[in-house]
């Protein structure tokens, strides 16, 4: 069995800058660490309970199989934040058949990232 220690989404962007200023001023997501120099350097965003490293760059965009997922406690309230940032919304916040309300926006390579409310009435936060 691997003993899994901690973990990290791994982030290639075809512009590391223009990533950096979307992860971490338009969504402003907290800084975890930085390390190396220059354009292509890393830095590692806390992201809940995981984290996000954005370092290197890559000649093409991540495929579209992947997606982010990162609750909120307030879709609306995101939504607004993040209009005032200038980040387009790619799908408006709607509450799913699932009952999770969901809200889509992308990163500047067009990686989507579903923002997840979830209902004070939703199974999910209760424990048997």
């Amino acid at each position: 069995m691997v003993n899994v220690l901690s973990s990290r989404v791994l982030l290639r962007p075809t512009d590391p800058e223009r990533a950096r200023a979307f992860y971490g001023d338009a969504l402003g997501l907290a800084v975890y660490r930085e390390f190396g120099t220059g354009p292509e350097r890393g830095t590692v965003y806390f992201l809940g309970g995981g984290f996000l490293e954005v370092s290197g760059r890559s000649d093409t965009p991540p495929s579209p199989a992947i997606r982010l997922w990162l609750q909120v406690p307030d879709a609306a309230a995101a939504r607004g934040e993040l209009v005032e940032a200038g980040v387009e919304i790619v799908r408006e916040p709607q509450r799913e058949p699932w009952g999770l309300v969901e809200m889509w926006i992308a990163d500047p390579d067009g990686c989507r990232i579903v923002l997840v409310e979830v209902p004070e009435d939703h199974p999910i936060r209760y424990r048997p």
